[in-house]
Parts: structure tokens; C-alpha cells; sequence
């Protein structure tokens, strides 16, 4: 089951990520996610676990858990929405730099 992590503080490692998850079951990967341009952590990850009822428990037992100051968000991850690749683009497909349409 691939479980998403969010609200995590930027003090938190991916190792305490494991450590928290590996105490209801098997992990088979966790993957805290950064930014592209300055690998600075994004605040979300994921952590997949093979056992469903192992993932349910750490979802159950995690969620709203305080680390390092912040209450994490744990549940099941919801898949993209097909043809979904990331970013902010306006209804052209362009992005928008932050402009809104009505600027000149």
C-alpha cells in the first residue's frame, strides 16, 4: 500500500521516517519528496508498505502524531489524476510565471 506523509517538518530525516513507519510492519521504500531546483524538502513524501493491514495500523497509529513540532499527515495515497505531470500551468498549458491572465 503506498501511504502519503505530509505536513513533515524540515528537521525531519527520511531515517526517522523509517523508523516510525518500520514500527507497524515491512517497508518496502519511503521517498521524502525535495524540491527540483534546490533540494530543499517539500514538506510530503511517501512510504510503501507490502502488508495492507500493517499499513492501515501505521496509518491509524501516525496520523496527527507530533514530529519535530508538526502534526504529520499519514493516509492512503490517492494515484494522479491521469495526464497529470506536475506544475502550474494556466488553461493554454503555458506556465505562468506567477502572472494572472487579467495582467497586462
Amino acid at each position: 500500500m503506498n501511504i502519503y506523509v505530509g505536513n513533515i517538518s524540515s528537521q525531519l530525516t527520511e531515517e526517522e521516517i523509517k523508523e516510525a513507519f518500520a514500527a507497524y510492519g515491512e517497508l518496502t521504500s519511503v521517498r521524502m519528496i525535495k524540491d527540483r531546483y534546490t533540494g530543499e524538502p517539500r514538506g510530503f513524501g511517501f512510504v510503501e508498505m507490502p502488508n495492507k493491514a500493517e499499513a492501515e495500523a501505521a496509518i491509524a497509529g501516525l496520523n496527527g502524531k507530533e514530529f519535530k513540532g508538526k502534526e504529520i499527515t499519514v493516509n492512503e495515497a490517492r494515484p494522479r489524476p491521469e495526464g497529470y505531470r506536475g506544475g502550474s500551468r494556466g488553461r493554454s498549458g503555458a506556465p505562468s510565471y506567477g502572472r494572472s491572465r487579467w495582467s497586462n
